[in-house]
């Protein structure tokens, strides 16, 4: 997808080596990029990644609070919705359509426009709260992607492993990738 519309929510969930991974790929993938971060977001990442890692994106980023932002409208004609990771929290506000911050808000956007809504969802085992979560958002039009990374590209480390899941959300999001492709 040409000239792609891009907007990221990065929630506190565990799972910000997949932010980090998306957040690179994306520099290369599409032509405009947007990210908000949840609250407590960069203290996730800091905890994960290390206090050496720069929280610093090439990209617009917005606040939590801040509903003037192109992608909380539909007239701004984003093409896709990454949230990543996508916390349970997150994922039970949007399917019951409380729109309380930016990133709810973007996604009652992207549903309410039919445009896609991508939730990598990190969370192990699922409850039944978060299984009909999960169903409501797909029975609304998003996509959940499991951050379950696959091992047929026969991953090196933890950057590689990781991005066994980012190259299927990118794919899901009609951008171009390199990586592997089963039977390529």
């Amino acid at each position: 997808m040409q000239n792609a519309k891009i907007a990221v929510g990065i929630t506190g969930a565990s799972g910000s080596i997949y932010a980090r991974q998306l957040l690179q790929h994306l520099k290369s993938t599409a032509a405009e990029v947007h990210v908000v971060w949840s609250s407590n977001a960069k203290t996730v990442w800091q905890q994960e990644l290390g206090p050496e890692a720069a929280v610093e994106v090439p990209f617009k980023t917005w606040a939590p609070d801040d509903f003037f932002a192109p992608f909380a409208s539909g007239s701004a004609g984003f093409d896709a919705l990454i949230l990543c990771p996508c916390s349970m929290g997150t994922l039970g506000r949007i399917a019951s359509g409380s729109s309380n911050d930016l990133i709810t808000r973007a996604a009652d956007v992207m549903l309410k426009e039919r445009k896609k809504l991508i939730c990598v969802v990190r969370e192990t085992p699922f409850n039944l709260v978060h299984l009909r979560n999960m169903t409501t958002v797909t029975e609304a039009g998003g996509i959940i992607c499991p951050a379950s990374p696959s091992f047929y590209s026969k991953p090196q480390n933890f950057s590689e492993l990781a991005d066994t899941v980012i190259h299927r959300v990118l794919q899901l999001a009609g951008l171009e990738w390199r990586g592997f492709r089963w039977g390529g």
